[in-house]
Order: structure tokens, then C-alpha cells, then sequence
């Protein structure tokens, strides 16, 4: 019998082939037109640098006065992230079924999801700082108007690649489309978009963190405060406390998934 050979990696058909050329010429193209001090990075006096400025958080502060401050300013960027998340679940299931359907609402909605998610959360905190002032409000305003652009999209995957036969089944029977996607549609999505909302809340987590910088609240505005001041030893107890609200929640999110998935 005569070999098969296996197929060649490039045919000029391959819409995939020339695809993959494409952006590994991006690629090349981006390291090529960058200024890329890789000497610097990794020359031993770099090391030696980073070195001293990583030995100067060490000890963190342990101190009960410190530590006092330190619990509700976790809580507080906890709450942020929650209260953010479960705001923008409900605001991007609202614009997914728009984004999802066809004609000139799809287009409309999917321009204000584009909107919404291309101005990154500092810039939200920022504008919304002016109208609700400093505090936990315009950190967890903003989460929601970024995080509702990027569910809205998610969502609107996909409830556009949801499976078509429970639906057409009860379309057969007269149900009306509020009925279809309460009970078609929204059952068979709801555990990916249950996942998508469990992630972003992880994301949130660190952009509650960050929010704080520009006066939002929570862990955030302690470690602005105390880095600006060079206090290495709380700036490290600050780090500590994100790290493990960060791994709770990610626990936590990862035992709802593998429940959700039983």
C-alpha cells in the first residue's frame, strides 16, 4: 500500500495558513518597531536594584493598629467587586439580547457594549469621582459600566450559539419569545453565563484593588496612600491582604464552576 503522507503545513487555500502568517508578521513586525532595552532588564545591575527595592518591604507591617484598618479595607474592596459584578450581570444580560438579535437594534447595542468596555476602569473611577465623589460608590460604578460591556458581549456570544431545538420546539406549540428564552434559551446558556460572571468577579477583585488609587475606596486607596509615603512595611501587609482576597475568592469561585458543572 502506498504511504499517506501527512499534509503540508502551508497551502496557499489554507485560509488558516494565511492567517497564522499574518500575525506572526505582527508579531515580528511589533518586537522590530519597539525599543526593547533587554540588556538593561536583564544586566546584573538591574537585578541588584530590584533586589534592594524588593528587601525594603520586608518585614510587613504586623502592627494591631495597622492590621485594625487593614480588615475593612478587604471588605470593602470585596463588597466593591460583588455589588460591581452582580450590576453588570444584570445591565450586560440586558444589552446581550439586543446585541444578540438581528437588525439595527444588534448594531446599537453592540456599539454601546464596544463603549462601554473600551474605557478601562480607572478611567470610569475617574470621571465618575466628579458626580459621586471619593468613596466606594464611583469604584463600584465603574467596575459595573467596564465589566457590563464585556459580559454584555459574552453574554450575547452566547446566546447566539445556543442550541436552536428547544426553542423551535417551543415555538411549534404557540409559546410566545418571552417564553421561548425563559424557558428554552436561558436554561440551556445559564451555566456559561454563570461561569463568565464568576470569572469577571475574579477580575474585579484586582480592579477593586487598583481603583482605590485614584480615591475609590478599599485596599486600593491604602496602598496609594502608604506607597506614596514609602511605608514599605504596611505597603507589604497591603500586597499580602490582596493576595489572599484574591486566592479566597478564586477558591470560591472555582467550587461554584465545578458545582454548577455536576
Amino acid at each position: 500500500m502506498k504511504p499517506v503522507l501527512p499534509p503540508p503545513l502551508f497551502n496557499a487555500r489554507c485560509k488558516a495558513c494565511w492567517f497564522t502568517l499574518a500575525v506572526l508578521a505582527l508579531v515580528v513586525a511589533s518586537f522590530w518597531s519597539l525599543d526593547l532595552q533587554w540588556a538593561g532588564l536583564f544586566s546584573a545591575e538591574g537585578a541588584r536594584a530590584m533586589g534592594r527595592f524588593v528587601a525594603e518591604f520586608w518585614p510587613p507591617d504586623t502592627h494591631a493598629a495597622f492590621l485594625a484598618k487593614l480588615g475593612p479595607a478587604m471588605w470593602e474592596t470585596l463588597a466593591m467587586s460583588a455589588v460591581g459584578t452582580a450590576l453588570a450581570a444584570a445591565a450586560g444580560l440586558a444589552l446581550a439580547l439586543p446585541a444578540a438579535a438581528q437588525g439595527g437594534a444588534r448594531a446599537v447595542a453592540r456599539t454601546g457594549l464596544n463603549a462601554l468596555r473600551a474605557v478601562p476602569e480607572l478611567v470610569w473611577a475617574a470621571l465618575l469621582l466628579i458626580a459621586a465623589g471619593l468613596g466606594p460608590m464611583a469604584g463600584t460604578l465603574a467596575l459595573a459600566v467596564h465589566t457590563s460591556g464585556v459580559l454584555g458581549r459574552l453574554f450575547a456570544e452566547a446566546l447566539e450559539n445556543a442550541p436552536t431545538g428547544p426553542a423551535d420546539a417551543l415555538r411549534a406549540q404557540g409559546a410566545t419569545r418571552v417564553q421561548v428564552f425563559l424557558y428554552a434559551t436561558l436554561p440551556t446558556v445559564l451555566p456559561q453565563l454563570l461561569s463568565y460572571t464568576l470569572y469577571r468577579w475574579e477580575n474585579n477583585i484586582r480592579a477593586a484593588a487598583v481603583l482605590g488609587v485614584v480615591g475609590a475606596g478599599g485596599l486600593g486607596q491604602l496602598l496609594a496612600f502608604h506607597l506614596g509615603l514609602f511605608h514599605m512595611g504596611k505597603t507589604a501587609s497591603i500586597l499580602v491582604a490582596m493576595l489572599i482576597l484574591v486566592a479566597l475568592v478564586d477558591g470560591l469561585s472555582d467550587r461554584l464552576r465545578r458545582w454548577m458543572a455536576r
